[in-house]
């Protein structure tokens, strides 16, 4: 595993082909519960499809918020990433996946939606409560929507995803697992069909576009910078909310 890592690391990078979406879009990186900075580029950005690469909620204060601002909006793309599969896995099975959820930034989504009592030592039983009061605090609407949410989305050459693409395998043929967590070839080996695939999930200082790949987690909740992607035919750009 590491000298396949090496050798790809290393090995020769082969011009990609520019970016040829089909109709230009913008591309919202990891929002973590900082609604006020989705609220601004919601509103900056006009007559443009917007896809927003996942993880709404966790680590920022107003997840709540950010989810019915989402909600309400049917017109922007909203991919889910793994801290939504996190939440859900939660409400799903409280006691197993309960602890690592809360160690992730789950507290702050409960304190969005009013839902107190619980802290990173909770167990057992009282994990069962803390589910069903957010599963009434959220309601069934806001919930099945979660669970809906797209794995990816692509217009043209580019695809969008939340965490990275295996270089191998078609991007219709990704797993969840992969698309919300990761890929321990994706930064190391270019794809071979041509796709550019653009990800948020691990943050940058800066992002950037480079050998296929487009990375605009520029982490939000700490830094209080929100990155836009402005993707058309042969540019990107990025605009910092």
């Amino acid at each position: 595993m590491l000298s396949n890592w090496i050798k790809g690391l290393f090995a020769p990078k082969r011009p990609f082909p520019p970016l040829a979406p089909d109709a230009p879009f913008v591309a919202l990186g990891d929002i973590h519960g900082r609604a006020d900075l989705l609220a601004r580029a919601l509103d900056s950005i006009k007559d443009t499809q917007i896809v927003c690469v996942g993880d709404y909620v966790d680590r920022g204060d107003e997840s709540a918020e950010v989810l019915r601002l989402l909600h309400a909006r049917p017109d922007v793309v909203c991919l889910s990433g793994n801290h939504e599969e996190m939440m859900l896995n939660f409400l799903d099975h409280p006691q197993k996946h309960g602890p690592r959820w809360l160690r992730y930034g789950g507290l702050q989504t409960l304190a969005s939606f009013g839902v107190a009592g619980a802290s990173e030592a909770t167990t057992g039983a009282a994990l069962d409560a803390i589910a069903e009061q957010l599963q009434n605090a959220m309601g069934a609407e806001l919930v099945l929507w979660l669970r809906n949410r797209p794995i990816f989305w692509q217009s043209g050459n580019v695809a969008v995803v939340h965490a990275a693409a295996d270089p191998a395998s078609p991007i219709n043929l990704q797993t969840a697992e992969t698309l919300h967590w990761g890929h321990a070839d994706f930064e190391t080996t270019q794809r071979q069909d041509d796709i550019w695939v653009l990800h948020g999930h691990t943050i940058v200082d800066a992002p950037f576009a480079d050998c296929g790949r487009v990375s605009i987690d520029t982490g939000a909740y700490a830094t209080g910078r929100l990155t836009a992607a402005w993707v058309s035919a042969h540019n990107v750009t990025f605009k910092t909310v």
